[in-house]
């Protein structure tokens, strides 16, 4: 960070939490503007049908009705979708349009003067439908027999395939193969506020403004302009205080276009906010993955080569993050290891489900979770201990830079050092001691580990810092934290360049009217671009205080440094505060010759080269077999983030990504049954962890800065996710080694474990 770092590496407490602790936060459904108007959506029953017709006479009479719209009143194009080269992409309708294809999907819309009207009178929608045969299981979806979208000929949206290094050979030289199937089950993201949108269209002006509870606001405004043929300056969108994320707010989805069009029509605020069952049945869903792999490897575990067939379940409709994710998977399949024959691909098909997209780690945890249990069942086959297994094929600190067989680049890292500080830190020969003595007395110990690399940050972020007259800063970016704490992260890195302490500098983001461009905050982007954008700025702004600094003090501007808040001539006592330089920056008269009034420059960052955080994670359980229950004993993790501009911030990440970890691993599914009815609507059907469940976390750190952006960080928001689920599942089925299982899909939730346990008893 240079001269004059105060800040940076400092544990210091939000900015953005006094106002949400005091209830003084603004969301989507605090927001209501005079005249509002609600719209209650009337969704498929359906996972399958052909829509006959919709009668709405009934609605249109009710108490407080305003209008009632179907997909032939309003007359939209699809949601735009975005999808990877080649694709065979299926758009989101904003309404259906003959056909359902899942259950939740959007069919009316009724707009009243309260959202109670609005939702009394959608139940007066009548839609009358012909069922039909749906697919819900991707394996059968590839046989193309009930086709999804028959326009398409196909439910294979995309596939990817990789071939590096000859793995025919490894796999004909290798002592052991070592075989399994994986299945990763579908997660929701279950944000606390569920999605919302309000729309607001100036008849006289010719502007709409949009509130939206949305991690991309200035995407939202693009994919607005094309759907409701605006140019994009004509649309605001804002993103108030957003209650998460985790990637299920990434896309553009058929409310907010419906919604903003509404508005446009009728000539008032509308709004629509989410319920908690839509958004179990309509949101995008994550994870939803199955693989049949095949490891060559040595007699001392080296993995050799490997060879997996994925097919990622996408769902009925591609969103704006739908395709690009099981394609990612496939690019970090080798991870941290050293393995130079891989042979992989995935099919992506559609289903009659919820459209799948972005969550929380957006395909590296799938990767992760394989990988790490490959490793394991290698160590299991090979009678090896789990953490010399990972040793021998971690790749060493001198591979840097690296560049994996299946494109991914690594920037920088220790991983070998991560995964001895973790087992130092756990004890870990001291847990395997205490387990083999539990086992004597009939308890059940297991011990997972997992060692993770991620790769994230992409595209580029502009920022603007402005110094006001009295010595304040206002750092204005293009991306959009959602609970994070990213303005407080931002704010120490402006702090640090321009000597003012970070509670005088105040973080606008999430509007787009106040920043022109951003890519909004996804892929543990935020900091690493966003902040080596404000950066930029605040350098320039550093540099032209100097200049004033030096002329007010007539010194040499080669000779002026700041430190402490105050411009200082070195070898001398002749000193001016950076709130003098301020107030002096305004007068024209105070200026040296050349600059002009005002404090406010411009930076940017475009990323070349992604960053790779990584780590070790260790958990030990106890599974109790005569219940199936599994108890979180302990759990230790080693994360390496580069550069840590706050060590609260990252820990809180850490901690949030780890109990998401154990949602996945151990409670979380949504199941349908094979007509494609969902089987979770509510937080009854669909358990997540709370606050009893959340084990205390042991949290450890290397550094290894990256070479890759001026401030040397990596990036911390998904971490928790793709190191923990495995280290979660792999401590479970450590323990239940001893009854001959080795492996279990997850969620391992008691009653799988007590049959499995049951099936090995009954075997052994």
């Amino acid at each position: 960070m240079g001269e004059g770092t105060v800040w940076t590496g400092r544990r210091m407490p939000r900015l953005e939490d006094p106002k949400l602790v005091r209830g003084r936060g603004a969301f989507v459904d605090d927001l209501m503007p005079e005249g509002t108007l609600h719209v209650a959506v009337v969704r498929s029953p359906h996972a399958h049908a052909r829509i006959l017709r919709i009668e709405a006479a009934r609605a249109r009479g009710a108490p407080g009705v305003v209008a009632v719209v179907t997909a032939d009143d309003l007359s939209l194009p699809p949601v735009p979708a975005e999808g990877l080269r080649g694709a065979k992409l299926a758009p989101h309708p904003t309404l259906a349009r003959g056909v359902v294809r899942y259950v939740g999907e959007p069919v009316a819309a009724v707009v009243a003067a309260s959202r109670a009207q609005a939702e009394d009178a959608a139940a007066l929608v009548e839609v009358a439908y012909e069922p039909l045969e749906a697919v819900t299981d991707p394996q059968e979806a590839l046989h193309d027999r009930v086709l999804v979208h028959p326009e398409l000929r196909t439910n294979v949206a995309y596939r990817r395939q990789v071939r590096a290094g000859d793995p025919d050979g490894a796999f004909a030289q290798a002592y052991r193969v070592v075989r399994a199937t994986i299945r990763q089950q579908r997660v929701a993201a279950i944000p606390m506020e569920t999605r919302g949108v309000l729309a607001s269209w100036d008849g006289a002006l010719g502007l709409l403004t949009v509130w939206s509870s949305t991690q991309v606001p200035h995407d939202l405004r693009d994919a607005l302009a094309d759907a409701l043929g605006l140019e994009a300056n004509r649309i605001r969108v804002v993103a108030p205080d957003v209650g998460g994320g985790f990637g299920a707010k990434l896309n553009t989805y058929p409310e907010e276009v419906l919604v903003a069009e509404l508005s446009r029509r009728l000539g008032r605020p509308v709004k629509w906010v989410e319920s908690r069952r839509e958004n179990l049945v309509a949101t995008a869903q994550g994870r939803s993955q199955a693989g049949e792999f095949e490891v060559a490897c040595d007699p001392r575990g080296r993995i050799l080569a490997i060879r997996a067939r994925l097919v990622a379940d996408i769902g009925a409709y591609t969103l704006a993050t739908t395709v690009d994710i099981p394609a990612l998977t496939v690019r970090v399949l080798t991870g941290p290891y050293a393995i130079d024959h891989v042979q992989a691909e995935v099919a992506e098909v559609y289903t009659h489900k919820t459209p799948t997209g972005a969550y929380r780690g957006a395909g590296r945890p799938e990767a992760t979770f394989y990988l790490e249990r490959l490793v394991d069942l290698v160590a299991a086959e090979l009678r090896l201990d789990a953490a010399v297994v990972r040793r021998r094929n971690l790749l060493p600190k001198s591979a840097f830079p690296y560049r994996s067989p299946t494109g991914a680049r690594y920037d920088s890292g220790d991983y070998r050092k991560a995964l001895r500080v973790l087992l130092d830190r756990a004890g870990y020969r001291e847990l395997r001691r205490q387990q083999a003595q539990l086992r004597a007395q009939g308890r059940y110990l297991g011990i997972g580990l997992s060692c993770y690399v991620e790769v994230c940050t992409f595209g580029w972020e502009t920022a603007r810092v402005r110094v006001a007259p009295d010595g304040s800063a206002v750092v204005f970016t293009g991306t959009s934290p959602h609970g994070q704490g990213g303005a407080t992260g931002l704010a120490q890195v402006a702090a640090d360049r321009l000597g003012i302490p970070p509670d005088r500098v105040q973080v606008v983001h999430g509007d787009t009217l106040a920043v022109a461009s951003g890519m909004g905050t996804a892929g543990s982007r935020t900091l690493v671009v966003g902040g080596s954008a404000v950066l930029r700025a605040a350098d320039k702004v550093r540099r032209k205080m100097q200049r004033i600094a030096a002329h007010l003090l007539e010194a040499s501007v080669r000779d002026v440094e700041l430190r402490d808040g105050v411009f200082a001539v070195r070898g001398s006592e002749r000193t001016v505060t950076v709130a003098a330089v301020a107030e002096a920056a305004y007068q024209a008269s105070r200026l040296p010759e050349g600059l002009t009034p005002g404090l406010e420059e411009e930076g940017t960052f475009v990323v070349e080269q992604a960053t790779a955080p990584f780590g070790a994670h260790l958990c030990v359980v106890e599974v109790d077999p005569e219940t199936g229950e599994v108890d979180v004993l302990r759990y230790v993790s080693v994360d390496d983030c580069g550069v840590v501009v706050n060590p609260l911030l990252v820990e809180g990440q850490i901690q949030g990504g780890v109990v998401q970890a154990m949602g996945q691993a151990l409670l979380e599914e949504v199941a349908y049954d094979p007509a494609g009815q969902p089987l979770v609507a509510t937080l009854a059907d669909y358990p997540v962890p709370r606050a009893v469940h959340a084990p205390a976390i042991e949290m450890h750190r290397t550094v290894t800065p990256s070479p890759t952006n001026p401030l040397g960080a990596k990036g911390v928001g998904e971490a928790g996710t793709i190191g923990a689920t495995p280290a979660f599942a792999n401590a479970v089925l450590d323990a239940l080694r001893t009854f001959g299982v080795l492996h279990l899909d997850t969620p391992l939730r008691p009653e799988r474990v007590w049959r499995a346990i049951r099936e090995g008893r009954a075997w052994g």
